[in-house]
This record gives structure tokens, sequence and C-alpha cells, in this order.
């Protein structure tokens, strides 16, 4: 695997898990670094996506590439954990967080074999790049955070389709339930879950 911003360094980065800035509310184990590292040529479409929105005043913004799997049973932990409800009301205000495994939370995770990625959109006409209206956060658990929910407004709609297209073109497919979710389904990679940590 290689890293995202040694080959794209206009790739805007937001690697909330090497942060506090997530759902447990701390660094998650294995994020030693804010790095987004995947298999080179899931790297270089995620760049032709980004390239691509650029073209039209757009950016993405990544928020997760490959997860070790240190990392996938650090979230497993924390959703058995019922007496921590810290980030409930930011990030799960109407779901018990029994409901969050495994449609939210899975005991194993794409990401770890690096080719799914979590992204958003940047607004960038300006001149400088702002995230857009998704209608939810990253991150958000809950049925407002499905790609297609249905009582999004239109320009929120228009934001996740445009995000949407531009994913699909270059080989990345959706997970419905999260907006930010896709994986790059074009194949050749190996099918195994890493669990070295970020450095």
């Amino acid at each position: 695997m290689i890293d995202l911003s040694a080959q794209s360094p206009e790739v805007r980065l937001d690697i909330r898990y090497a942060t506090a800035e997530n759902f447990t509310g701390r660094r998650v184990t294995g994020y030693h670094a804010p790095k987004c590292l995947l298999h080179a040529p899931v790297a270089k479409a995620l760049a032709d996506v980004d390239q691509g929105l650029r073209s039209r005043g757009y950016a993405l913004i990544v928020y997760d590439c490959y997860r070790p799997t240190a990392a996938v049973a650090d979230f497993m932990r924390w959703a058995a954990d019922s007496a921590d409800q810290s980030s409930k009301a930011a990030y799960y205000p109407n779901l018990d967080k029994s409901e969050l495994v495994p449609d939210y939370i899975a005991d194993k995770s794409g990401h770890s074999k690096g080719a799914t990625v979590d992204v958003g959109l940047l607004d960038c006409r300006s001149g400088a790049c702002v995230p857009v209206d998704m209608g939810t956060p990253f991150d958000f658990f809950g049925l407002q955070a499905n790609t297609d929910y249905p009582g999004l407004t239109p320009q929120q709609k228009q934001h996740r389709r445009q995000l949407l297209d531009a994913m699909s073109a270059q080989g990345f497919v959706n997970y419905p339930l999260e907006w930010w979710h896709f994986t790059w389904k074009a194949g050749g990679l190996p099918d195994i879950a890493y669990d070295f940590p970020i450095e």
C-alpha cells in the first residue's frame, strides 16, 4: 500500500480516527498518524476522482482509508461498552448504541483490505475549499445517513449524487447506508485484511 499524500498531495485529508474527533472520543488503536494508505490502483482512482471534481470547481475530502484490524476490534469494544454514551448526541441521537452493530459498525471491515474509503465533497468555486451540506456529518449513525434518504433537501440530494457519480465513474461502489463509504471494485487486489499500524 502507498501513502496517498505522497502520490497526490493536493487531495485534502481529514483522518478523524487519528484524532479525538470521532465517535469514540479518542484516537483509535492503530492510527499513529493521520495518513491515507491504499493499494496503488485505488489511490490512483481516488486521485482521478479528485482531479475530475476540481475541473468543475469541487474536490474530495478524505476521512478514512486503510484501517488496521486492531482498529476494527477497538470499534467493537467501544460498541459493546453500554456505559460510554458520551458521543450519542453527536453521532447516534436516534439509535440505541446496541443498534449500531452490524449495520454501521462491523467486526470485519473492507477498509482493512486497502480498497475502501470514506470521503466527502468540498466546494472550491470561491477559491477556498469548504465542505458542502451532505445532510449529515461523516460517521453519523442513522437513517439520515442512508445515501438515498428521502428527507433530504434538493441541494443535499444533489451533493450526494455529485459525489456518487464522481466516485462511480472511477470504479467505486457506495455502501447504501452511508453516503461517504465507497469500495473500489475493479478487482485484482489481494483479499487480505491487514493489521499493520498507520505510522
